[in-house]
């Protein structure tokens, strides 16, 4: 049997762009995507998957599809899926994909800022730790952490959640699908934990090249979901998000 979510109320971009992140991440033939079967303005239809105990040969084998899959590229930084018009989603939240010249200003711009601009005009983040992670974005439009010279096609939303280890393969779900950096996946995963990541982490490693040092700066890619979490849940997250960003102010 297939699985269908549905949400009338939901936004009529949604749904669509879901799919089309899916298809577009299924296009790198790399890492296995679920399969989208039908989308409309308020549902979507996916191949049910069945999962399996996660091991270490699948933890290996993502990371070395994830791999292929970031290889696949996008056009720009912040590109979204094709046939999308720059809405997306993380979670329930609206975010922009939108196209910068630079990674560091995309993360800045349409990842980072946004949502600290939510948390603290929720109470969740106190006005320093506001400053703090102002100072960070600052030094992303900069060009600090420029790292790598063009953009991954990312999952951007890659926590063990939305991660199935089926018999075939470990499959992505729930995309937040964009032109990005690949440690942004990394990160993700690290960030909530995940089966055998060090596995997983090597794997890729041994695939493709990563930049130098790019373990340093996985706090920094976790600065985004970390004040998603914030807006969502609280200040404790909200903290979390300000000392990382101390290391990169």
């Amino acid at each position: 049997m297939d699985f269908r979510k549905q949400d009338r109320s939901a936004d009529p971009g949604f749904f669509a762009t879901e799919a089309a992140g899916l298809r577009w991440l299924a296009d790198a033939d790399g890492a296995r995507v679920v399969e989208v079967l039908a989308a409309d303005d308020h549902s979507i239809t996916l191949q049910r998957l069945d999962s399996v105990r996660a091991d270490r040969a699948g933890a290996e084998e993502f990371g070395r599809s994830l791999a292929r899959t970031h290889a696949a590229g996008a056009d720009t930084w912040g590109a979204p899926p094709p046939g999308t018009d720059g809405r997306g989603w993380i979670g329930p939240l609206p975010q922009r994909n939108q196209p910068e010249s630079t990674w560091g200003r995309f993360y800045a711009e349409h990842r980072v800022r946004p949502f600290a601009d939510q948390a603290h005009a929720a109470g969740s983040l106190d006005r320093s730790g506001y400053d703090v992670i102002g100072r960070v974005c600052e030094r992303l439009i900069a060009g600090a952490f420029d790292d790598v010279d063009t953009p991954a096609r990312i999952h951007g939303d890659l926590w063990s959640g939305n991660v199935i280890p089926t018999a075939a393969g470990w499959t992505l779900i729930d995309p937040a699908a964009h032109g990005g950096h690949p440690v942004t996946d990394l990160a993700m995963l690290e960030l909530f934990g995940n089966p055998h990541l060090d596995r997983t982490f090597s794997a890729y490693a041994e695939a493709a090249a990563l930049p130098d040092g790019w373990r340093d700066t996985i706090g920094l890619h976790q600065l985004h979901p970390l004040l998603v979490h914030a807006v969502l849940f609280g200040g404790g997250y909200a903290a979390r998000a300000v000392a990382a960003a101390r290391a990169y102010a």
